[in-house]
């Protein structure tokens, strides 16, 4: 299996102007690759391989104009090429949106495979630098000496922070013991998750909570001229608070749901549209502070890593309208109603935790009926193929 692990990165000064040099020329070649993609498509009806874009690449550096793109490494400028070409592919195949141009203002990364750097003595050299970079470990049972990376991602965020990501092939992980333990899991916003045991794991609002700092900084950064170094200061405020509150939100996912994978040999979770959700004005950023996109990937990735089974029943099944004693269903159950008397056996339902114990029967039908699939006949894979390790 592969596994990703990211790294606080701190580059020489020279080492950071080779890397700036890097995502500047990487940003070129993404930009005017799809340029000329795009026109060959809509204007000729042609389709661009990457051949013909590599051998574009090779005739661009021996132009004048261009001549600076043979001053940085060439491996992330091909692996810009071979990324713009996946995701052509994806698109053509209905996985994913038309891609889209870079902007120098939003976060930069260049990727380097084997051929681009080298591991001495757990020390990472970049092709172009001087010196090894300098990065901050984090798994002290990780001998960064062994370590046999397959790719390495330089980055920088837009609050100015440097990153180094390593992307290593690693054994299967030994499989957690069984708990005989079954939950169904209800996502919601007032409580972020109803667990079929009774548990109920509290939404922490963390972008809610830094709201009122967030604001302050983006009206300082509005009363800001244009291209003035006052406002490249603001708008890092604003990154760097927009930073806190994504690092609090992945904290508490990883948390969660590493807790439910060692608690709970089946997980149950509901396919959610959160792309359709979030076009309510009224509740789309409460959905999007919640993140239930970002915590059905942790727990489908965790539970094919530890041995757990993961079922996604359908977004269709209605968990909260079906009385998990009886089994009736009601016409209809307006969204504020959170507690409901069942006419069928006269059972008092909390709405949340009938939803969960619906969910969790479900999932074990799916299971039952599938049992070589330890995921569920539903679930699609999602994100990149690297699990970040958290």
């Amino acid at each position: 299996m592969r596994a990703a692990y990211k790294c606080r990165a701190y580059p020489t000064p020279e080492q950071a102007v080779v890397f700036n040099r890097t995502f500047g020329c990487v940003r070129l070649v993404w930009n005017k690759t799809l340029a000329d993609r795009h026109a060959a498509f809509y204007q000729r009806g042609e389709r661009t391989s990457y051949k013909q874009t590599d051998a574009a690449l090779t005739d661009w550096k021996k132009t004048e104009d261009l001549a600076f793109l043979s001053e940085v490494s060439s491996v992330p400028l091909q692996q810009t090429l071979r990324h713009q070409h996946t995701a052509y592919v994806n698109f053509f195949a209905g996985r994913a949106r038309y891609p889209r141009f870079k902007s120098r203002t939003a976060r930069q990364s260049a990727h380097y495979t084997r051929s681009g750097f080298r591991m001495k003595n757990g020390e990472l050299h970049v092709a172009k630098t001087i010196g090894p970079v300098e990065v901050a470990w984090s798994w002290p049972d990780v001998d960064r000496a062994e370590l046999d990376p397959t790719t390495v991602v330089v980055s920088r965020d837009t609050d100015g922070r440097w990153f180094v990501t390593f992307a290593v092939d690693t054994d299967q992980p030994t499989p957690l013991e069984a708990t005989g333990h079954e939950v169904g899991v209800d996502l919601g916003i007032k409580d972020f998750a109803v667990i079929s045991d009774g548990d109920r794991i509290a939404n922490p609002r963390h972008l809610r909570r830094k709201a009122r700092n967030l604001a302050r900084y983006q009206r300082l950064l509005a009363r800001c001229q244009r291209g003035s170094a006052n406002r490249r200061k603001a708008k890092a405020k604003v990154a760097r608070a927009h930073r806190k509150v994504r690092n609090a939100r992945q904290d508490f996912l990883h948390r969660t749901s590493t807790r439910l994978v060692r608690r709970a040999d089946l997980i149950v979770v509901e396919d959610l549209a959160v792309k359709n959700m979030v076009r309510n004005r009224g509740l789309a950023k409460a959905i999007s502070d919640c993140g239930w996109g970002e915590f059905r990937r942790q727990l489908e990735y965790k539970t094919e890593r530890y041995g757990r089974a993961l079922v996604v029943i359908d977004r269709w099944f209605p968990s909260s309208k079906t009385c998990s004693a009886c089994g009736h269903l009601l016409a209809k159950l307006d969204l504020s109603t959170r507690a409901w008397t069942c006419p069928g056996c006269r059972t008092r339902h909390d709405r949340d935790l009938n939803a969960a114990k619906n969910i969790l029967a479900a999932g074990r039908a799916v299971a039952r009926d599938n049992p070589g699939d330890a995921c569920g006949a539903d679930v699609r894979q999602q994100g990149s193929s690297l699990s970040a390790i958290g």
